[in-house]
């Protein structure tokens, strides 16, 4: 019988999320993460995962917007290759260790590690990647659980994790799907290739590529026009969006006549 296989703690202050790679700014309804080991090049590890989980449960109730940004020449590089190794690292599980676990612990890990990916997408909020250098495998999946991306113009994207005999697995080839289609993604994915910034603006994997010294005044404009607006109506108008793609033309349009219905009487005073 195979024994049961704990998780570390959750980082449960700012300072420990600084310690692996994690900072949380707030700025009134604006919050910039930002991944901050630029000498690793934001290499990922399951202990910035659990970070950047806590992150999202820890988002104040008035931010709207969340700009993710990396220090350093690499937006990230990936996960930390340590993993591989036979030490692994100090404190996680190693891939053998995962491998090991039973079917249903080994999928509560993974979805575990999920969580940090996830909450980028919540209805409530507008989520901004600003990418420069190189995006890999969990930093691309990390980019792509943003709503937006935008990238320097030395960006590039790469899913190597088929070359190491993996699939991606951190949430990451529902959106890639959604955003380039499925010939598309598949090609992304099994080559491994690089996706450089022009051609992720081309394919609609990017919403825009602008210059390396312009990324953050870019990434802070965005974030400026997204906050212009009433944050009902951009809330009511993500989720049309975001499920648009599983309705049928009247299905989506009866959506539209609910939402506009409610918007109208909340501007009139008369909603819940």
């Amino acid at each position: 019988m195979t024994a049961p296989v704990s998780t570390p703690p959750s980082p449960d202050s700012a300072d420990s999320w600084e310690e692996v790679g994690v900072r949380l700014e707030v700025e009134g309804e604006l919050a910039v993460v930002t991944l901050c080991h630029p000498k690793r090049r934001n290499a990922q590890t399951p202990a910035m995962w659990r970070a950047l989980a806590a992150v999202g449960r820890e988002l104040p109730g008035t931010v709207r917007v969340v700009l993710l940004r990396a220090e350093g020449l690499s937006f990230s590089a990936g996960l930390d290759r340590a993993m591989f190794s036979p030490e692994g690292i100090p404190g996680e599980l190693g891939f053998t260790a995962l491998a090991a676990a039973p079917d249903q612990e080994l999928d509560r890990f993974i979805a575990e590690f999920q969580e940090a990916f996830t909450w980028w997408r919540r209805s409530d909020l507008i989520t901004v990647a600003a990418v420069q250098g190189h995006a890999v495998g969990a930093g691309f999946q990390l980019a792509l659980a943003c709503d937006l991306r935008i990238c320097a113009l030395d960006a590039k994207f790469s899913m190597r994790e088929t070359s190491l005999g993996l699939v991606p697995d951190l949430a990451g080839t529902k959106p890639l799907t959604d955003l380039v289609g499925y010939g598309r993604a598949l090609e992304i994915c099994a080559t491994g290739r690089d996706v450089t910034a022009e051609e992720a603006a081309a394919i609609g994997l990017a919403n825009l590529a602008v210059p390396n010294e312009e990324l953050d005044t870019a990434a802070r404009e965005l974030a400026a026009a997204l906050l212009a607006a009433p944050r009902n109506a951009v809330i009511e108008t993500k989720a049309l969006l975001q499920g648009a793609g599983g309705r049928s033309y009247d299905e989506q349009r009866s959506a539209e006549r609910a939402a506009q219905a409610r918007r109208l009487r909340d501007l009139a005073g008369l909603g819940d």
